[in-house]
């Protein structure tokens, strides 16, 4: 049986990272990685600069239902082991929740959504051994301002994978959520609120190729959780312990409430 691994998000940032170094064999032994993402065209130069193991582009939009059912029916037809699951494909819009509007739902749909349905389509291929990726955020474990739908969308992820690790426990397969901070990928170019953007970088950047390989062997080591600098492993401590008010009133002077003022909408009840 063939082993396989299959990145989402494959394209760029993390997710590309993520193939590069299991094409180096950091995530052990793989006949074969299923790369996905939109663009065609990239996913193509990427197969091309990879020899071994053997890279399968796939240009499928995760937003699609029938992408997943294009997914399925390949992992139906061919029967491999998936070794690999990365769900790396997603994206952030910075700005009040008013302000970004129909991209809300577009994030739930990407970064929850399309997770879940891969999650279950590979899921009844993998074996004892077998490892799920998840990338999730800091803004999962410590909600950011101005990134509300975000943030929740990442929350759900972590959870999810913590549970599902241990629904799985005794069966060799685990999953792990990423959580790391900003990292110099594309999630910056259109951020939406570039004002909102510039103060939350304030906290600084993470090195793609150090997450991605702390992912990988706390991954192998059974974590549920991958938190790479302790800067932000503090955060998340810090965000068990503190009353959530207390929480946001920091994260308002540490960001400055992004220079605007916050608009409170009152209930009609």
């Amino acid at each position: 049986m063939r082993s396989i691994a299959i990145v989402t998000g494959a394209s760029s940032g993390v997710g590309r990272e993520f193939v590069y170094q299991l094409c180096g064999g950091g995530g052990g032994p793989l006949d074969e990685i299923w790369i996905i993402a939109r663009s065609k065209d990239t996913l193509a130069k990427m197969a091309a600069a990879c020899e071994k193991p053997l890279i399968r582009p796939i240009p499928l939009d995760l937003t699609l239902d029938e992408s997943f059912c294009e997914l399925e029916a390949m992992l139906a037809q061919e029967e491999p082991c998936v070794q690999w699951l990365v769900n790396s494909a997603g994206f952030g819009t910075f700005g009040s929740f008013g302000d970004v509007g129909s991209a809300n739902a577009d994030m739930v749909r990407l970064n929850c959504l399309a997770l879940v349905s891969m999650t279950s389509i590979c899921l009844p291929h993998m074996q004892p051994g077998s490892r799920i990726v998840n990338m999730a955020s800091i803004a999962g474990l410590v909600p950011q301002p101005q990134l509300a739908t975000y943030s929740a969308s990442k929350a759900f992820v972590l959870e999810l994978s913590r549970m599902l690790d241990h629904e799985l426990a005794g069966t060799g397969i685990h999953v792990t959520a990423v959580c790391p901070k900003f990292m110099r990928t594309k999630f910056l170019d259109k951020p939406g609120d570039s004002e909102a953007a510039g103060a939350m970088t304030r906290i600084g950047f993470e090195d793609v190729g150090h997450v991605v390989r702390t992912a990988l062997r706390f991954s192998v080591l059974g974590y549920h959780v991958s938190l790479s600098c302790l800067d932000m492993q503090l955060a998340a401590l810090a965000a068990k312990l503190l009353p959530r008010k207390t929480l946001f009133r920091i994260e308002d002077l540490l960001f400055g409430r992004c220079g605007k003022k916050e608009r409170r909408v009152k209930s009609a009840l």
